[in-house]
C-alpha cells in the first residue's frame, strides 16, 4: 500500500524562492501530496504567493519560533503517513524526488530518509565542497550515524508522534531527532536519488551565525564534545588548503581566492564561538539567529546530473505561468 505523503515547509520571507519549490512539488510523480507551509511572520509577499497554490498555511509567531517548534506544528497538522520536510529555498531537480524520498519507508524499521543536496551557480565554492562531502552520489540504505538534514528529508509520522522534535534547540533538531530514533531501534536511509538544489545567499555574518547557532545546539546534544581555538585554526587551515586544491583542479582558483578563506573562517570561528557560549540564549540573539535578511533573487540553476527521473523544466513552468498545475 502506497503511504499518503504530506510535505511540510518552514518559511519566513521566502517570496523569491518558495514558488519554485511549490512548482517542483506540483510536477512530482507522487500524486497530490498534502502541502503545509508553516510561516513565522513573513513581511514580504510570501503569504500572498502561497495563496496561488494548494497549500495549507499555518502560523508560528516570531517570538515563539524555533526550528523544532515550527516542525512540530506542521507535523501535527499533517495527515500523511510519511512527512516530507523541505526548506523553502530548495527545489527538486527531478520529477521523482518525492518518490525516491519516500520509497524506503516500505521497510517498517526506517524512521527517516534524507536526500542529496547541491548548490546552484551562485553557491559559494566552499559550500559546494561541503555539499559534496555531506551528500555523496551513492545512497546508503542503512546509515548507522545520526547525520541528516531537514532541508530535504522525510520522517515516519508514527515515530514522530512518540518522538517529537526538541523545541528548545537553536538548530540541529534533525540530528537530535535522528540520534533518538536510532537509539530506539529505527534506521536512517540516505537516498542520493532524492536530489534538490539548496539556495544559500548568505552574507558572511549570516554564515558565521548559522554555524554558531548549530554549534550551540551541538554542544547541548553532545555535552561532552569540545571545540577549542586550536581546532578552529587547524580545521580552517586544512579545509582552505583542500578547497584551493579542488578549485585549482577545476580551474577556478583565482575566481574564488577571496571567498574560500572567508567562508571557512566564518564556519570555524562561528563553531568555536558557539561551543564557547554559556547560559541561556538571549531573545535578541535568537531573533538574529532565526530571522536573517531576505535572500536575494537566485540565478538560473546549474545543469542537473543525468539519472532515471525526468528533470523538471522550471523555465517552461515560468513561461506557462500556471502555478499549482498538476504534472508529471
Amino acid at each position: 500500500m502506497t503511504p499518503r505523503v504530506s510535505v511540510v515547509i518552514r518559511c519566513f520571507n521566502e517570496e523569491q524562492h518558495i514558488g519554485r519549490l511549490l512548482d517542483g512539488i506540483s510536477h512530482q510523480t507522487v500524486a497530490e501530496p498534502e502541502i503545509i507551509a508553516v510561516d513565522s511572520g513573513s513581511t514580504d509577499g510570501t503569504r500572498e504567493l502561497l495563496r496561488r497554490y494548494p497549500v495549507r498555511v499555518l502560523t508560528v509567531r516570531p517570538e515563539e519560533f524555533s526550528f523544532g517548534r515550527s516542525l512540530n506544528v506542521g507535523c501535527r497538522a499533517a495527515g500523511g503517513d510519511v512527512i516530507a520536510i523541505a526548506s523553502a529555498h530548495t527545489y527538486p531537480v527531478y520529477d521523482d524526488w518525492l518518490e525516491a524520498l519516500t520509497a524506503p519507508f516500505a521497510d517498517p524499521q526506517v524512521a527517516l530518509v534524507y536526500g542529496r543536496q547541491r548548490g546552484d551557480a551562485g553557491t559559494k565554492y566552499s559550500e559546494r565542497q561541503v555539499f559534496s562531502t555531506w551528500y555523496p552520489p551513492q545512497s546508503n540504505p542503512a546509515q548507522t550515524h545520526p547525520f541528516c538534514n531537514n532541508a530535504n528529508a522525510a520522517i515516519r509520522r508514527a515515530v514522530w508522534e512518540r518522538q517529537p522534535y526538541d523545541e528548545d534547540l537553536t538548530g540541529l533538531e534533525d540530528l537530535d531527532w535522528a540520534r533518538r530514533v536510532i537509539a530506539a531501534g529505527y534506521r536512517l536511509t540516505y537516498a542520493a536519488e532524492a536530489e534538490v538544489v539548496h539556495v544559500h545567499r548568505e552574507t558572511w555574518r549570516q554564515v558565521f551565525l548559522r554555524y554558531r547557532r548549530e554549534a550551540i545546539a551541538l554542544k547541548r546534544i553532545f555535552p561532552h564534545e569540545h571545540f577549542g581555538l586550536w581546532d578552529a585554526v587547524r580545521l580552517w587551515t586544512t579545509n582552505v588548503a583542500s578547497d584551493v586544491r579542488h578549485a585549482a583542479a577545476d580551474r577556478v582558483a583565482r575566481a574564488h581566492a577571496g571567498s574560500i578563506p572567508l567562508f571557512r573562517l566564518m564556519q570555524f570561528w562561528g563553531t568555536y564561538r558557539g561551543f564557547a557560549h554559556r547560559g541561556p540564549i538571549p531573545a535578541a540573539l535568537k531573533q538574529t539567529f532565526y530571522y536573517p535578511l531576505t535572500h536575494p533573487r537566485q540565478p538560473p540553476p546549474a545543469a542537473p546530473t543525468p539519472r532515471n527521473g525526468r528533470p523538471i523544466d522550471y523555465d517552461r513552468i515560468a513561461k506557462d505561468d500556471t502555478p499549482g498545475a498538476a504534472g508529471g
